[in-house]
């Protein structure tokens, strides 16, 4: 099955039910239907389906079809269970932003470093401070440190644009997973320079280690966000017990 093919009917699926195409509450179009709109095996109509129903957009029903389950929120929604690009979020919550590189230096890993973001002590590393601005105002404060070895010939003006965009298209590494941890911590000095945070002392924090397809983490990032204008989701499902 071509993933160019899977990939364009996924996006367009999901574009077409945050759009409101589909709405919530009602039924995807048929798979005969859909494969005749699109052309393709049913095969890859269903790993569509399954792309969007992993991503909470829909939901299958069992003698009826795929129901939308997918409703847009007022806040901007960061998605827990996968793995995405800010500019990715930004595009599909349809926000207006800016990426500010406030740091960029090359540095090797010591020990606080080494405890904090699992990577060896003495190993080069970019280390990255990204002002994220929504709709005019400095929200995200996103701390990346990338792994060099892996991530060789990054720049300034590429983490203006987008890191993973990067890593993916012109370095053709994949992107396989990630370990996420979301606390609440009070505001750093930093956080209090570089972001609006209104009458907030604390904010939302979301730490990952991300890895390639060969298992090796390449990415340790913090990212720091004022709470009034985030969210953040997951689609669970509740497993069988025997």
């Amino acid at each position: 099955m071509p993933k160019a093919k899977y990939d364009e009917i996924y996006m367009s699926l999901k574009k077409a039910v945050e759009d409101g195409v589909h709405g919530y509450g009602t039924l995807l179009p048929s798979e005969n239907t859909l494969i005749t709109q699109y052309g393709c095996s049913r095969n890859t109509i269903r790993r569509a389906l399954a792309g969007l129903a992993d991503g909470g957009y829909v939901q299958p029903i069992h003698g009826k079809g795929v129901r939308v389950i997918y409703q847009p929120g007022g806040r901007a929604m960061f998605a827990v269970g996968g793995i995405e690009s800010f500019q990715e979020t930004a595009q599909r919550n349809q926000l207006h932003v800016v990426t500010k590189v406030a740091r960029f230096a090359l540095r090797q890993v010591d020990e606080q470093l080494a405890a904090e973001s699992g990577f060896p002590v003495g190993e080069a590393v970019y280390d990255i401070q990204r002002v994220r601005v929504l709709d005019g105002k400095p929200l995200i404060l996103d701390l990346n440190i990338f792994l060099q070895s892996l991530v060789p010939g990054l720049t300034a003006g590429i983490a203006e644009r987008s890191v993973y965009a990067y890593i993916e298209k012109d370095l053709g590494m994949q992107i396989a997973t990630s370990k996420r941890t979301i606390t609440v911590e009070h505001a750093t000095e930093l956080d209090k320079q570089l972001l609006d945070l209104g009458d907030y002392n604390c904010l939302a924090v979301v730490s990952n280690q991300t890895f390639n397809a060969d298992g090796v983490m390449f990415e340790y990032t913090q990212s720091r966000h004022q709470p009034d204008y985030f969210s953040f989701h997951d689609t669970a499902a509740r497993k069988k017990i025997c």
